[in-house]
């Protein structure tokens, strides 16, 4: 049943009138009469008594009446708000971010919102690896990703991070003392299934650096670790953003050298047509 039809159907019941109705709709009056005979057709029912004094609703015609206005109604809303998700301005924006962009991305999502206050926002914390696959199968719309971004997903660059040495608070340590700290403790990384990305960084830096250290264990989250090296339990080799997050009395060495440094960008998937994201990679490009 054709909604024009419904439309109809409602504004001769409001006007009483095929004249006004007519006019409202932008239609003759004989073409007003022909969608109200259709629509009567197609229910089976008389909907309208007709008369000098114009259109009045049959008893089945008021029961059907409310019952249109408000599918009318639900019909309107929907097709606005189709608009305001084809201009970004509404809807649902899905985004991933790590412990790099700690700071960084929940700093844009609130510029965001400031920006479209009807779009609904969640931020959730997980591996780039793990983005990467979600924005594939569109389930994601932007991630903060450690760069390069596998195809077909495109990128910007956001920013550069680097690789420090957390250590306990009674361990002091340098740049130039890193080789006797590292080999002389247990160090603590990521499980490669929560961290692949670090986990690769942190072995080539050991193999080109010709490090070995004392053991090694891995923990399933960076707080985790964190609260391990402040326990005493060893040292690790996480990204700079920890920083935010350090309990107190950790000490962060900057380290140098190979395989110290790689960039952090916002990626998302081309193939996927979203006017929302692409709002929200423009004000990233242009804030950055």
């Amino acid at each position: 049943m054709d909604i024009k039809l419904l439309r109809a159907f409602v504004t001769l019941a409001q006007q009483g009138h095929y004249g006004s109705a007519a006019e409202i709709l932008c239609l003759t009056q004989p073409a007003l009469t022909k969608q109200i005979q259709t629509l009567e057709h197609l229910a089976g029912m008389t909907l309208f008594q007709r008369g000098r004094q114009g259109a009045k609703l049959t008893v089945a015609g008021q029961q059907l009446c409310f019952r249109a206005s408000e599918l009318l109604k639900q019909y309107d809303e929907f097709r606005g708000y189709v608009g305001r998700m084809q201009k970004g301005s509404a809807g649902k924006l899905a985004l991933g971010f790590g412990i790099s962009s700690f700071q960084l991305a929940p700093a844009q999502v609130t510029a965001f919102r400031e920006q479209f206050q009807d779009v609904e926002v969640s931020l959730n914390d997980m591996p780039s690896d793990v983005q990467c696959r979600l924005l594939l199968d569109g389930q994601l719309q932007a991630g903060f990703i450690r760069l390069p971004a596998p195809g077909p997903l495109q990128a910007e660059v956001l920013m550069e991070e680097r690789l420090v040495l957390v250590t306990p608070a009674g361990l002091r340590a340098g740049p130039a003392s890193i080789r006797p700290v590292v080999e002389s403790h247990q160090l603590l990384q990521l499980a490669p299934h929560r961290g692949h990305g670090l986990t690769t960084q942190t072995a080539c830096f050991l193999k080109e650096n010709k490090l070995s250290p004392r053991s090694v264990f891995a923990a399933d989250d960076i707080q985790t670790i964190l609260a391990l090296v402040a326990g005493g339990n060893g040292v690790a080799l996480l990204p700079a953003g920890v920083s935010h997050i350090l309990p107190a009395g950790l000490n962060v060495v900057p380290v140098e050298g190979e395989y110290t440094r790689w960039l952090i960008g916002i990626a998302w998937n081309p193939e996927i047509q979203d006017v929302l994201r692409d709002n929200f990679v423009k004000m990233m490009a242009s804030a950055v």
